[in-house]
């Protein structure tokens, strides 16, 4: 792995909030100048197809990355913020495998998008 690989595999590993490429790039670039935008995307893109980084679209036109999760979880995203919230609940993974089971089929993966307003801004609504 060359160094500017290795930069932007740390950049997305130290990442908490799904950076898109362009991001990645600007946080890139801080720690090694010489890396430019076409390194990254060629890079982010081989690391999705090496299973290092999963790709996420969440409705706002831009690609976003997150390091190969461990344990799997779900996303909340801020449509006024744009802010990523990660979490795991016990019964929506239960009623998933529920649902598959009564459907005839046995899960073997799912993503769950939750797209939502704070509370405060949906009572203006």
């Amino acid at each position: 792995m060359t160094d500017q690989r290795r930069v932007i595999a740390r950049v997305i590993a130290e990442s908490s909030d799904h950076p898109d490429v362009e991001e990645v790039y600007r946080r890139a670039s801080k720690l090694d100048s010489k890396v430019s935008i076409a390194t990254v995307y060629r890079t982010v893109r081989l690391f999705e197809e090496s299973g290092i980084v999963e790709k996420h679209d969440f409705g706002d036109g831009r690609a976003r990355y997150e390091e190969m999760p461990d344990d799997h979880h779900d996303h909340l995203i801020d449509i006024k913020s744009g802010k990523v919230v990660e979490f795991y609940n016990k019964e929506i993974e239960q009623l998933k495998e529920k649902i598959a089971k009564e459907l005839g089929y046995k899960l073997v993966g799912h993503r769950l998008e939750l797209y939502a307003v704070p509370i405060k801004d949906a009572k203006k609504s």
